[in-house]
């Protein structure tokens, strides 16, 4: 299985993405790495999702960074507004991919909320899976997406 953009899961489910965009964008989430050793870590991020892309800026001394450089894998969940989840549920799984690329930067820093420090390292969180609860009259809806 390969990561894809969020283009991907825009284009085969887009109302999924649109519930996707809503509950992360511009907002805090929560991103679980794995550590060399095999143990998680999470941290705070506002990811950033426009053109087609989620993207998260990064403090270059974070621990986070050198998590995703060693091997990629996160995991990414929308923060929740109450206990009871009336706000839904949002959460990726993927890869995540070290953005060098000026032009890209240039995308991700036009679409976000915020301005982030120019020393800040840019990641594209790339998708595996999608995974959103939203809950109707005391019933959770589930919804999952795989990356094909």
């Amino acid at each position: 299985m390969s990561s894809v953009s969020w283009l991907a899961l825009r284009e085969a489910v887009p109302q999924l993405a649109e519930f996707g965009k809503e509950r992360l964008d511009g907002k805090v989430a929560y991103l679980a790495t794995v550590r060399n050793d095999g143990r998680p870590r999470a941290h705070p991020v506002t990811p950033i999702i426009g053109e087609a892309h989620c993207f998260v800026f990064v403090e270059p001394d974070s621990q986070k960074v050198r998590d995703l450089q060693d091997n990629g894998y996160f995991c990414l969940h929308c923060a929740m507004n109450d206990s009871s989840g009336s706000s839904g549920e949002f959460q990726i799984t993927g890869i995540a991919v070290l953005v060098t690329d000026e032009s890209m930067r240039e995308v991700a820093e036009a679409v976000s909320s915020y301005r982030p420090s120019g020393r800040f390292l840019l990641f594209e969180l790339q998708l595996l899976e999608v995974l959103s609860t939203s809950y109707r009259g005391g019933r959770p809806d589930r919804k999952r997406w795989i990356a094909s």
